[in-house]
């Protein structure tokens, strides 16, 4: 992947392709950012820029056969690790190698894809992968080894916030001091996540959301109208996966949406109502039988619905990007009920059930007990307005 492939971004590419152009590289480096930044395809063209070279028009032929080969994620200098779990491929002690071909396939039709994406991919959706320890007993092995082509090798660790304590613990000292000509890229959307042992020892290199207008062009390239690129683009606020989704009818955001509507139209009739708390409890089970992953995803779009209502509540509108494509079911109403009285008690929430959920607490349990906390908070009061 060449950085002329990746939408927008232009400081950070000029940034990347000058340090290395003057010799000066990181041996640890570590891209944050938002979901559908790019910071993976990033960093594959970065990896590749390091390890073949100046790619500029006038001399890219030069190293022709390198580029080929990281193009197709199959050079022996470009080294790689992901989240992953055991499956029906994969029975035990599961690392990234096992699943290389998916990763290709992964990165060439999706490089701005989430980990949920990944996981659908693999097969794992209903489980919670990780970086763990045999994945770093993988890393060392492989970085103790010579470099194939005598120049740089590059180690991508794609959601590094997926490695364990374990892990961390076992890389903290080739982090440290890698073997010579030995880059680690580090790539994360949750930087409190790593370690700070771990952090400490990377430069750190934050990626913004994507423009819209970048988007909104590359919505069109691939045969939307400009209006409709436009809106797509507004819509899916600096997320280019999924504006993607969004096209092409695909976002877990419409499953979620579905969800949310029922969830909270059963919370508003609850108050006082035995029928709408059944309706609640159905409504549990329901998502409980969804992996983990999905309902952690499910509750951080509770989160942002719940931030963009209280935007359009303070009048904020230019900031609220969001449409809710349920029928019958507008954010500019249900606005007046997220307030300065309940909001931070509402997220609080959220994030609570979704930290039990990954520590694997009963899901059921939990999403029953947060939906009676929700229909007591959404009929909470907003303070009277004193002049």
């Amino acid at each position: 992947m060449l950085f002329n492939e990746i939408l927008g971004l232009a400081h950070i590419k000029n940034h990347l392709a000058s340090s290395a152009d003057a010799g000066r590289i990181p041996h640890a480096q570590l891209f944050v950012g938002p979901e559908g930044s790019g910071t993976l395809p990033t960093a594959l063209a970065y990896a590749q820029y390091i390890i073949c070279g100046n790619q500029n028009a006038e001399n890219h032929g030069q190293n022709q056969a390198c580029n080929m080969k990281c193009d197709a994620l199959s050079h022996p200098d470009m080294h790689f690790a992901f989240p992953v779990s055991n499956s029906e491929k994969v029975k035990s002690h599961a690392v990234s190698n096992h699943y290389m071909e998916e990763w290709r396939q992964f990165v060439k039709e999706q490089p701005y894809g989430n980990l949920f994406d990944w996981y659908r991919l693999i097969g794992i959706e209903k489980k919670q992968g990780q970086i763990g320890v045999d994945e770093a007993h993988d890393i060392v092995k492989k970085l103790s080894l010579k470099s194939y082509e005598g120049g740089y090798k590059v180690m991508l660790i794609w959601m590094a916030e997926k490695m364990n304590i374990a892990t961390a613990n076992k890389l903290l000292k080739l982090i440290e001091e890698p073997p010579e000509k030995t880059v680690f890229l580090l790539i994360a959307q949750n930087e409190e996540h790593i370690i700070q042992t771990i952090k400490s020892r990377c430069q750190i290199l934050h990626f913004p959301p994507l423009a819209e207008e970048a988007m909104a062009k590359a919505l069109e390239d691939k045969g939307l109208v400009r209006e409709e690129a436009l809106r797509l683009a507004h819509e899916s606020n600096g997320n280019f996966n999924k504006a993607l989704d969004l096209m092409n009818n695909d976002s877990e955001d419409l499953v979620f949406e579905k969800w949310f509507v029922q969830w909270v139209r059963s919370a508003f009739k609850a108050k006082g109502n035995k029928g709408a708390i059944h309706e609640l409890i159905l409504w549990a089970e329901e998502v409980a039988k969804t992996g983990r992953e999905t309902q952690k995803n499910f509750l951080q779009y509770c989160i942002a619905v719940m931030r963009q209502a209280m935007l359009i509540n303070f009048n904020v509108n230019e900031l609220a990007f969001m449409r809710i494509h349920v029928d019958g079911f507008q954010l500019d109403k249900f606005a007046p009920f997220i307030h300065e009285n309940n909001i931070l008690i509402i997220v609080e929430e959220l994030e609570d059930a979704m930290y039990h959920i990954e520590r694997n607490g009963n899901s059921k349990i939990i999403l029953t007990d947060l939906s009676i906390k929700l229909t007591r908070l959404l009929h909470k009061k907003e303070s009277p307005i004193v002049n």
